[in-house]
């Protein structure tokens, strides 16, 4: 089956929990990605944040934009519970749909990896985060 995506990625980020830094990472990242022809699906700014459900329909719309999305980015902060949420979602994609998942911000998840492994952490979203990033250059 040959799929026509609408956006070229979907980023998951935080939104509700992001703060000035975030933002401005955030911001950079898609305008960039959109002067270099990439159609970016920005949840912050594609995906009504106003939810009389209580955010089941942001869950929904999110993962509409993310099947409708050739490939997933992730800004990781450990902040997020909505990332967290929309991380599961990729997931399922890349396993069923082979979507590609890789990190906007790796020398970052890098960073926490380093401190994980430091402390004896086996496992983490972070380390599966830095293993679906190198998958996605495969």
């Amino acid at each position: 089956m040959n799929m026509v995506f609408k956006y070229d990625e979907f980023l998951i980020c935080t939104v509700r929990e992001a703060d000035a830094n975030d933002l401005r990472f955030l911001e950079n990242y898609v305008a960039e990605a959109e002067a270099s022809g990439r159609k970016v699906y920005y949840p912050a700014k594609d995906t009504n944040q106003i939810d009389e459900t209580g955010g089941y329909q942001i869950c929904c719309d999110n993962n509409l934009a993310m099947r409708e999305s050739q490939e997933v980015s992730v800004y990781w902060t450990t902040k997020s519970q909505g990332t967290k949420f929309d991380l599961g979602m990729a997931f399922n994609q890349h396993r069923t749909e082979n979507k590609k998942i890789k990190l906007a911000n790796r020398s970052d998840v890098e960073k926490m990896v380093q401190e994980q492994r430091a402390k004896g952490l086996a496992k983490s979203f972070e380390m599966v985060l830095l293993r679906l990033d190198d998958l996605a250059k495969e």
